[in-house]
């Protein structure tokens, strides 16, 4: 065998290059037979392999491997063997490898051929035998011992000195080490006074730390996911001590385990972590260490908007968070820094009017900075109403027999308090939320009768606004989760916020979640059990004022997992859309998988990576978070996406989850159609916590040869796949502009009839042609909630070309979409909200405008920025993104985009006015129609309607039992009956009545009297035995002589369907109403429908004439609606009425699907 020369000098070996050969030994000269093969004093360890040949290639170095397995590796070892482990020998892989046994062994992956690297190596060493057999006497011979070298350490610190000898026996092995190393102390620095005492050891010459010249410490240090952690820095007071090899080992000597010393270990992309090195009295410690990913700052809770009086103290505080935690804070007053304000606490003292303003705190440290959202500062007079007692104008609709000669219309004028904030009685003390919060609201109403058709109408009516104690209110949202592809809900699954389960969908993949107090972002994470579905993490918009919001959840089902070997390399094509090329290429280099607790994974693993295409723009519904990042100066800035990719690693042999390092990513260039965002495109990951997108690196352009002619560019970075698994290809988009939309109850489009908690959203798509791209391609997905002056939609503009970007946009409430306001045959600016020539370059289309069988539940507008030169564009609807406040305050007469409810047969009317969209707007007063503001209870009663008409059907709700309202009116409720799908004579109601129980001041029950009233010539046949017997069992028993209608006094319990009465309590009120009357119309307790099932679940039964009541409804024309904009914006409603007439069974049939801007009509299956 022939062995190559090592040269050992000074401790650092010269090892030999080879390529075929068995094992490499110590000495210079080939053993005799009798020695090399003797078993009896020599013998070969267990083999070891503590590195695998990802990264630069495969090390198995003695210290490491000693770091593990401390004694079963002899000091010197004789000779070193390898194998792969497959259990081929190093000589039969033809790979360039590295050998010393006293080093170790090591193969570079840069000295293997093209597109090769190292294999996978195991190695062990020759080590003599514990117990020798002194009798056989065949050691050889040692020379003399050179003289110790002289100790080169400075004046107080710790050396090594190294001494030599020679094995002067030519045909026998000598045993023991050629060179042997002590450590050596440098001379005594000169005397100083030093006050650090060292239980153990001494201090150093810097007098900052003690010094153990015998101990050494050992440590292995992990990234996040148990990845190797190359290259982190250990320091101990500031001063650099080593930094990590590659396998993340450290060795330092001279650290004293006192349990006193401190070590810092930093890594780029971690969080900093303190390390104490743990007391022990042996001569070697170990320390393992697992790393933290830096978390960046987010804002747990914003500064909070408040009223004071001139003279009084106010404080405004914001609490942030990240890891490291912020170390800055800076307060702004209207954008300018206060000086001298550096903690997380604002305190103004003695205040005057010119401190009034938008306050917001700036907080930075070592992971970043972040802004916080302004918080409005209202200074009032001393002498100064806290409140304007003059309230607003607010009209609201009558019912249909009661219009009015004195207005010449169906609207009345009963006031609105603005729910603004106001001082109230508060003390002078400094806290950051106020105990007690204070709202302008109604202090005194006037009850006025009104004369209607036949009977006197009371209405009450504002007087005074006043400051009183705000109305609590509860937000919720809840909807469903369901597969972006076919609607298939996500059944059972999980709900998590702040990584903690708060809730589960249903069956039908339904969920509600209560907004937690304090709640600034809602950041929801919806994880499936079944693994049929990526996990998806979506920031909904919430009614910050209280109530109920519905968001339809869409769901990327998860690829199919591809087998893929982890000692390959291995290709993985991204795209989604047919006869394109693949957009991202990801490539896995062999030997890259770990498993979660940092031990490389060998074998097969099953990859499953899901990409969302922006090319197809039906997935922008699915897109995850709100493609936010927070910038270096800590504003939150958008992004415009070029695909998201969820990936999913787990073991083939039992699906334990996986993590991946040194990932390259491919995006082919092409695919980026703006040639700016080549320089600025990056790696981004999702932060599930915060919903915010966090950067994981840069891209850079390169160019690669496919095949053996086509050359193709593309940018390429790399990444590891750690906790995270959710990344996005993204870039900046500094062109930013907001869009004022408002949405209506009907196309009256009425200031008093704007619908708030209307979801409203924008896809913003590709820039259209003339920059030389797709137009079906999308960028971002952003969605708000309408307020009581409608909504700001977020979005990308240009000012240089108008249709450099466009955007659809839609709304929906409770899962029903809106209609936009139609842009043909005829394009009518007063309908649409936005004057000419504006509109003109908007260039404003809703989806039908070319194919009227389309929906018409969306528009699409190219954004152009407003020009500043330009009076006409200085008032909407498009703003720039630094007037957002502009956008936020502008007046109902600022130009703005519309959509509108269709409207259906149904009219409610409230005594005391409530607007259901508001839960502020409540009302203290025995009359109110629902009397606890945050326990909504929603009645209702069917009725079956025989005859060939469609019947309208008036609930009169009065006060039964209570001394205070008895007698007096609640409210009306007037709905047109349902033709029966089946039976053409045969029609059906669910009609809303006043449920019985507490009045708001909860000491007495009233029992509502409702009178059930079909309109036209109609008689009873038949009530609900177990609901008559209920009744005349719950006395009193209200009379019931006219045969044309039926009285009773409404049960305080809730019946079910059994009784045809449907009761449902909930925290918003039209949740309640919705699910009772999905219920009602389904005719049982538990179920849902909307398709009127006409003989199902039956309270009452009426049988009506042949001849249909014409008369002025609510449900026809109206007759001049009140005031001259109403009148230009209702002409021709004759003809919509009773388009909506025709509409209204669809409506009541079935619910419209959300967010398919251009798709067309569904069939619905009953």
């Amino acid at each position: 065998m022939s062995l190559k020369p090592l040269l050992l000098i000074l401790g650092i070996t010269a090892a030999t290059v080879v390529t075929a050969q068995e094992s490499w030994r110590r000495d210079n000269r080939k053993p005799g037979p009798s020695v090399y093969h003797s078993e009896e004093n020599y013998e070969w360890t267990t083999w070891f392999n503590v590195d695998h040949p990802g990264g630069r290639g495969d090390y198995e170095q003695l210290d490491a491997i000693r770091f593990y397995y401390r004694a079963r590796v002899c000091q010197t070892p004789r000779a070193i063997e390898a194998r792969t482990t497959e259990w081929v020998p190093a000589r039969e892989t033809g790979e360039k490898v590295h050998a010393d046994p006293t080093v170790g062994f090591w193969c570079l992956n840069e000295e293997q051929g093209p597109e090769r690297n190292c294999s996978n190596y195991a190695v062990r060493f020759l080590c003599p035998k514990a117990i020798l057999d002194f009798s056989m006497n065949i050691q050889g011979t040692w020379g003399t011992w050179s003289d110790w070298e002289p100790c080169s350490a400075a004046c107080d610190q710790v050396g090594i000195q190294l001494r030599s000898r020679n094995c002067i026996s030519l045909s026998v092995p000598c045993v023991g080490p050629k060179v042997e190393e002590r450590t050596c102390n440098g001379p005594e620095c000169p005397q100083t006074d030093c006050s650090l005492r060292c239980v153990i050891g001494r201090a150093n010459a810097e007098c900052d730390a003690c010094l153990c010249e015998e101990h050494v410490l050992l440590g292995s240090v992990r990234g996040a996911g148990g990845l190797t952690a190359e290259g982190a820095t250990i320091t101990r007071h500031g001063k650099l001590l080593t930094l990590t090899d590659h396998n993340g080992h450290l060795r330092i000597p001279g650290i004293c385990p006192d349990g006193n010393t401190t070590l810092t270990i930093s890594l780029q992309g971690h969080a900093t972590l303190s390390v104490v090195v743990p007391q022990s009295t042996e001569r070697t410690s170990v320390v393992s260490v697992q790393l933290k990913r830096t978390e960046k700052l987010h804002v747990l809770s914003n500064p909070e908007s408040k009223a004071r009086r001139e003279g009084q103290t106010t404080a405004f505080c914001c609490k942030v968070t990240g890891t490291p935690q912020p170390d800055k804070y800076q307060w702004f007053h209207n954008n300018s820094l206060l000086e001298k304000q550096t903690d997380n606490t604002l305190v103004l003292k003695d205040l005057h009017p010119e401190q009034a303003g938008e306050y917001y705190c700036r907080a930075s440290g070592p992971s970043g900075a972040i802004k916080t959202k302004p918080a409005t500062l209202k200074i009032i007079g001393r002498n100064e109403h806290s409140c304007n007692p003059n309230p607003d104008s607010h009209h609201i609709r009558l019912p249909h027999d009661c219009y009015q000669n004195s207005t010449d219309s169906f609207y009345y004028d009963v006031g609105k308090c603005p729910s603004s904030t106001c001082a109230g009685q508060l003390d002078n003390g400094i806290r950051c939320k106020d105990k007690l919060s204070y709202c302008c609201g109604v202090e005194k109403m006037e009850k006025r009768q009104l004369t209607c058709q036949g009977y006197q109408l009371p209405i009450m009516v504002v007087i005074t606004c006043g400051c009183q104690k705000c109305v609590d209110t509860k937000a919720i949202v809840y909807g469903r989760a369901i597969a972006a592809d076919n609607d298939e809900p996500m059944r059972f699954g999980h709900i998590f916020m702040n990584g903690v389960r708060i809730s589960r969908t249903g069956y039908k993949g339904t969920f509600s979640v209560q907004v937690p107090p304090d709640t600034e972002r809602l950041v929801l994470t919806f994880v499936d059990n079944m693994q049929k579905f990526v996990d998806t993490t979506k920031v909904l918009p919430f009614n910050t004022k209280g109530g109920a919001v519905y968001h339809e959840i869409k769901l990327l089902r998860k690829k199919v997992p591809v087998t893929i070997s982890s000692t390959d390399t291995n290709m993985l094509e991204l795209g989604e859309v047919e006869g394109e090329e693949a957009m991202v290429q990801i490539q896995i280099p062999p030997n890259s998988f770990y498993k979660e607790n940092g031990e490389v994974f060998t074998g097969n693993v099953n990859a499953s990576v899901t990409f969302l295409d922006p090319r197809d723009v039906s997935t922008a519904a699915a897109a995850q978070s709100d493609l936010n990042f927070i910038g270096d100066e800590g504003d939150t800035l958008p992004l415009r996406t070029y695909g998201m990719f969820s990936v999913d690693f787990r073991s083939e042999e039992n699906n334990e989850p996986l993590n991946a390092g040194e990932v390259k990513v491919f995006l082919d260039s092409a695919q980026v159609k703006m040639p700016e965002h080549l320089n600025t495109m990056k790696l981004w990951s999702l932060n599930p916590y915060t919903g915010l997108w966090e950067e994981e690196g840069s891209l850079q352009v390169e160019k690669k040869r496919r095949g053996k002619r086509e050359e193709r560019t593309f940018l390429i970075g790399n990444m590891e796949i750690r906790e995270r698994r959710l990344f996005n290809l993204d870039v900046p988009e500094n062109r930013r502009c907001y869009v004022k939309v408002r949405a209506f109850r009907s196309e009256r489009f009425m200031p008093s009839e704007q619908v708030e908690g209307v979801v409203v959203s924008l896809i913003n798509m590709e820039p259209s042609a003339g920059y030389s791209t797709n137009p079906r391609a999308w960028g971002r997905f952003d969605s708000v909630i309408t307020g009581s002056n409608g909504a700001c939609l977020p979005a990308f503009c240009d000012e240089q070309k108008a249709d450099a970007y466009s955007a659809y946009v839609m709304a929906n409430l409770g899962g029903e979409e809106l209609e936009a306001v139609q842009s043909s045959p005829k394009l009518n600016p007063n309908l649409i909200g936005v004057p000419q020539p504006y509109l003109g370059k908007l260039n404003y289309k809703r989806t039908d405008h070319e194919d009227q069988r389309v929906k018409k539940t969306a528009f699409s507008i190219n954004v152009a920025k407003p020009s500043p030169n330009t009076a006409e564009e200085s008032n909407g609807p498009v703003y720039p993104f630094e007037r957002l406040k502009d956008c936020e305050e502008a007046p109902f007469s600022a130009a703005h985009f519309r959509f509108s409810r269709v409207e259906g047969d149904r009219y409610d009317y409230n005594t005391v006015p409530f607007n259901e969209d508001d839960p502020m707007s409540w009302t203290e007063d025995y009359l109110s129609w629902w009397p606890k503001p945050m326990e909504y209870r929603a009645c209702y009663i069917k009725v079956k309607i025989s005859s060939p008409h469609e019947i309208n059907v008036r609930s009169h709700n009065m006060g039964g039992t209570h001394p205070k309202t008895v007698g007096q009116l609640y409210g009306l409720r007037d709905t047109r009956s349902i033709r029966d799908m089946d039976q053409a004579t045969v029609s059906a109601v669910c009609l809303e009545f006043k449920c019985s129980g507490m009045l708001y001041d909860q000491e007495r029950v009233d029992r509502t009297l409702v009178k059930v009233i079909p309109q036209g010539s109609c008689k009873r046949d038949q009530v609900n035995t177990m609901l008559q017997e209920y009744l005349v069992n719950h006395l009193p028993l209200a009379v019931n002589n006219d045969t044309n209608e039926f009285t009773m006094l409404a049960p305080l319990d809730p019946l079910g369907h059994n009784y045809g009465i449907y009761t449902v309590t909930d925290q918003d009120p039209r949740t309640a109403k919705e699910i009772a009357l999905g219920r009602c119309f389904d005719g049982t307790s538990d179920g849902t429908s909307r398709v009127m099932k006409s003989n199902e679940g039956v309270a009452l039964a009426f049988t009506c004439g042949d001849r249909e009541v014409t008369r002025q409804s609510v449900f026809q024309a109206l007759q001049n609606p009140q005031g001259q904009t109403v009148t230009s914006v209702v002409r021709g409603e004759g003809r919509q009425n009773r388009r909506r007439q025709r509409a209204n069974a669809l409506r009541n049939s079935r619910r419209r699907s959300t967010r398919n801007p251009t798709g067309k009509r569904k069939e619905t299956k009953n």
